[in-house]
């Protein structure tokens, strides 16, 4: 029996086109109206995905054309969310890879396409953003090729239809010569290339749980592809755990995914992709949803560890509870556990510090997105500054996690990048500068090198250097690295910062506050340009006499103090620093307030850095 499914996730590096491309097969399958007022990149639901426009969760959706119905998986394209695509990779037949017909293949090109690849799942070639100027669709499909060979792709792989077009404009081609006109050529591929699904509607029910979903009515929801039999309310359901154990219930209510909306179903026949709800408080990602005990649990897909680290813990500053509604460490235990439910990329554990968390993820930027939600949830959080997950070998060898560096740049700033390469132990491997101007560099780089490295190279290049990573392995320690060269300036008294002693800061460094901040001892306001900690009083008044008025203080001018973003802030501390988020506020603070608690531990032995 034929099944009218394809199941397809849309794979690519960062900004190249993915979530736009759903807007268009949306467009193109009837889900809006003629005179529907459309939001541009539907599928980023979260607020942070679209003030940061990356694609944070992978999300389905589907389309219904010609009979039909295409089932979608929007994954995002950052490395530090690579677990989102690993993941989904087991729910889906094939893959759209979309190009930019600019920039080609990246490094999270590489990584996402090995991972479907690997997954045995056929590939269409997307090159999007033909419309840019520079454009080389033609070049970049001999790149696209290129990588083929490299990741071995089996010769069906390799063969690979290619379409051409531009997603922002909804058209493409299957050649770039051809006439610019609607999105069909791809809908045809698809149904085309994309096999139907490998599932047996005569069997028992089976399905993998590839992604949790929440409802308030039903609770947790069990997203993933039917492999074989159907679901429908009532049915009597089998969960398979990991760990060997079986747990019997009933389903309570399924789902279906059309357009942008969830809906209640009748239920879901092998091959589509469904919600179901069985009334499992703690069913899991990577777990098996079965109509019979008797079934063997389906195979996981494997997820490459995490390599980075940060302490989570309670606000316990001076201004701890002013600003959020959830500060005890029970409430913030509780919410990471919530997360991973379904999160399946991020390790959270309990310490030997009480109210201290450790959570490990693939990068720091995934654990910043996390501290960013809960702040926004009203959540008040002190965190670490991100620290590498180190291995010894079977002789005793200390290991650490090296990642494959991809930078773009001007080559005016070639120098400067590859001098700072060098200081933090990175080994070039390759350069090659365009026509253009713009060069591009290949190197390797311990994980801990790359803490920081963005923002420097943001300066470095001013605004211009772009940068991507992808882990390479686990290799022998580096040695030393030092990622910051400056001190701070730290605050040795409580209250409002004021004009007139800020102005006399600013002599000493940059500020971090402003007028009127609320500031702490032990908190930085300032960066001290020279190695070490500097203590300062930002909180002094001017004193007033006959001669002098505090009217003068509202007319003098203060440079605008650097505000930092949370991943910024994050990677800007050092070991002995910590960046305390709260709904209203970003501050960096000393791990111990007291001045002389600090020389005390400091005499101790106490080790500020993470360069050993």
């Amino acid at each position: 029996m034929s099944l009218n499914i394809r199941n397809l996730a849309i794979i690519a590096h960062v900004d190249h086109g993915k979530t736009t491309l759903v807007d268009q097969l949306l467009q193109a399958g009837g889900t809006y109206r003629e005179n529907q007022a459309v939001t541009e990149r539907a599928m980023d639901s979260m607020d942070l995905e679209r003030e940061k426009g990356i694609t944070i969760k992978a999300k389905n959706t589907s389309v219904h054309w010609e009979g039909y119905t295409i089932n979608i998986v929007d994954t995002p394209g950052h490395a530090d969310f690579g677990a989102e695509v690993e993941r989904v990779m087991k729910m889906v037949d094939g893959v759209l890879l979309v190009v930019d017909a600019f920039g080609g293949p990246q490094a999270q090109t590489r990584f996402v396409l090995r991972k479907a690849l690997q997954e045995g799942l056929k590939p269409i070639v997307v090159i999007n953003k033909i419309d840019r100027p520079l454009a080389d669709p033609l070049k970049v499909h001999d790149q696209v090729l290129e990588l083929f060979l490299d990741l071995e792709a089996t010769e069906d792989q390799f063969n690979a239809p290619f379409v051409y077009g531009s997603a922002r404009d909804g058209y493409f081609m299957d050649h770039p010569e051809d006439e610019k006109k609607d999105c069909i050529p791809l809908l045809k591929k698809i149904v085309e290339f994309i096999p139907e699904p490998k599932a047996d509607p005569e069997a028992p029910f089976l399905m993998l749980v590839s992604n949790i979903e929440w409802d308030d009515y039903v609770g947790r929801v069990a997203v993933g592809k039917v492999l074989g039999g159907s679901v429908k309310k009532g049915d009597t359901v089998w969960l398979l755990r990991k760990d060997g154990t079986k747990q019997q219930s009933k389903v309570m209510k399924t789902f279906s995914y059309s357009g942008l909306a969830t809906h209640d179903s009748e239920g879901c026949t092998a091959g589509g992709i469904v919600g179901v709800a069985a009334g499992i408080e703690s069913i899991d990602i990577g777990e098996t949803l079965a109509g019979s005990p008797d079934i063997e649990p389906l195979p996981f897909v494997e997820i490459d560890p995490p390599t980075v680290q940060m302490q989570f813990s309670i606000n316990d500053g001076p201004l701890a509870g002013k600003e959020g509604k959830h500060v005890t460490s029970r409430a913030i235990r509780e919410r990471l556990m919530r997360e991973l439910k379904t999160n399946i990329s991020i390790q959270v554990e309990d310490t030997d510090q009480a109210g201290v968390f450790s959570v490990s993820a693939r990068g720091a930027m995934q654990i910043a997105v996390l501290v960013e939600q809960m702040r926004r949830e009203g959540f008040e959080v002190c965190v670490s500054r991100p620290m590498v997950i180190f291995r010894r070998d079977e002789k005793g060898t200390l290991l650490e996690p090296y990642e494959t560096l991809y930078i773009e740049a001007p080559g005016d700033y070639t120098q400067g990048i590859l001098k700072t390469l060098v200081n933090r132990k990175g080994l070039m491997e390759h350069m090659d500068t365009e026509p253009s101007g713009r060069t591009f560099i290949q190197a390797v780089i311990p994980t801990r090198g790359l803490i920081g490295f963005e923002t420097e190279l943001v300066n470095l290049t001013s605004g211009h250097g772009i940068m991507s990573h992808l882990f390479k392995e686990y290799g022998e320690h580096a040695g030393e690295i030092v990622n910051r060269t400056t001190g701070t300036l730290i605050s040795m008294d409580s209250g409002a910062a004021t004009t007139y002693s800020l102005q006399a800061l600013e002599e000493r460094g940059i500020l971090f506050v402003g007028p009127n901040d609320a500031v702490y001892s032990g908190m930085l306001v300032g960066e001290n340009p020279r190695v070490g900690d500097l203590p300062v009083n930002p909180v002094k008044e001017k004193h007033l006499d006959n001669m002098r008025s505090s009217g003068k203080d509202k007319t003098s001018k203060l440079t605008p103090p650097i505000r930092f973003s949370l991943e910024r802030a994050i990677e800007y501390i050092d070991t002995d620093e910590l960046v305390e988020a709260t709904p209203k506020n970003i501050r960096l603070r000393k791990r111990i307030l007291d001045a002389n608690a600090r020389k005390r531990a400091l005499k101790g032995g106490e080790d500020r850095s993470n360069r050993g």
